[in-house]
């Protein structure tokens, strides 16, 4: 009888579309081919066999990188996207700052100090 090992973590498990591959690799490996395959043939006869090739696969390979690279569960763009945020966008030290409830006190002591002098010191301005 045979025997299928089945995966605990479920989550990490992707449903294959066709040709065991997903919808996303599927769409990605075919964009890549309809930009890469006719600048192949348009650069063949121009520039050579061997350099079309080269200048193919370069072109077809960031399609390739977001069909397959994945870390942390996370496609290329959202890791892309982090790693600008990261980088670029978001400060570099980011201050550390608390809320002292003690200082927030004293300052309402005070507050109520300076209330309390203005009331009582114009009651005292009326006798």
């Amino acid at each position: 009888m045979a025997y299928v090992p089945v995966p605990k973590d479920l989550t990490k498990v992707k449903t294959k579309f066709l040709f065991n591959l997903t919808k996303r690799q599927l769409v990605c490996f075919g964009s890549g081919a309809l930009v890469g395959v006719p600048l192949f043939f348009l650069l063949k006869d121009p520039i050579g066999t061997s350099t079309a090739a080269l200048i193919m696969v370069f072109v077809m390979l960031p399609f390739f990188l977001l069909a397959m690279f994945e870390r942390n569960g996370q496609p290329l763009e959202k890791v892309a996207r982090n790693m600008a945020n990261v980088l670029f966008l978001r400060p570099k030290q980011r201050l550390y700052m608390t809320n002292n409830f003690y200082d927030c006190l004293a300052r309402q002591n005070q507050l109520d100090k300076e209330v309390h002098s203005v009331i009582h010191g114009k009651k005292a301005d009326k006798k």
